[in-house]
């Protein structure tokens, strides 16, 4: 039986394309590594994080989101990049989906969010590695989440958060799975973390 068939009998098996299988991993309670810095060894591999300088006066602030063709998204088909955003209200916990080819560029631009991220690709040298960072204004970094990386935020503070995100790809119901946000194998904790 090949390496292949053999992963699809496995009942983690979530999902599978060409080029990717996914497995839901066994994760004790907890967050995983708190990413506070762009060189984190503890980052997901393939994920990727770009500080992004915020300007701001006496009557606000201005934040670059984007430019096509440099950044994160440098690599991003004109054809087919999709910008979105997404208004939440505080304590909204959006969690957890995944894609088998599409990439997301998130820049969270006003509110704060706990971002979380788990590695669901089998192979992958960090599989079942889960991140959180802790993004949106008072720490505007934008974020790269490849295929196979399950990704998911609440909304933290007393303010809404609002997403503004780039795809490499058209919207396709087809590629997006989802797993519930307490799935007991992610186990994530989305509770305040008193520390």
């Amino acid at each position: 039986m090949s390496t292949d068939a053999t992963l699809r009998l496995d009942p983690r098996h979530i999902a599978s394309s060409e080029k990717l299988e996914l497995l839901l991993p066994e994760c004790s309670r907890g967050i995983g590594s708190v990413i506070t810095s762009a060189e984190s060894r503890e980052l997901i591999e393939g994920v990727r994080i770009r500080p992004l300088s915020l300007w701001a006066d006496d009557r606000g602030y201005f934040l670059e989101i984007q430019r096509v063709g440099l950044g994160l998204a440098e690599g991003f088909p004109p054809q087919t990049t999709q910008m979105s955003a997404a208004l939440n209200y505080p304590g909204a916990v959006k969690a957890f989906h995944y894609h088998l080819h599409q990439n997301d560029c998130w820049t969270p631009v006003a509110g704060m969010l706990q971002v979380a991220l788990v590695d669901l690709r089998a192979g992958s040298l960090t599989y079942g590695a889960r991140n959180t960072m802790y993004l949106g204004t008072l720490r505007p970094w934008q974020i790269l989440i490849p295929p196979g990386v399950a990704h998911g935020y609440k909304v933290i503070g007393t303010a809404p958060a609002l997403l503004v995100y780039v795809t490499d790809r058209f919207y396709n119901p087809e590629d997006e799975g989802r797993i519930p946000y307490n799935d007991p194998h992610l186990a994530y904790d989305w509770e305040l973390q008193h520390k």
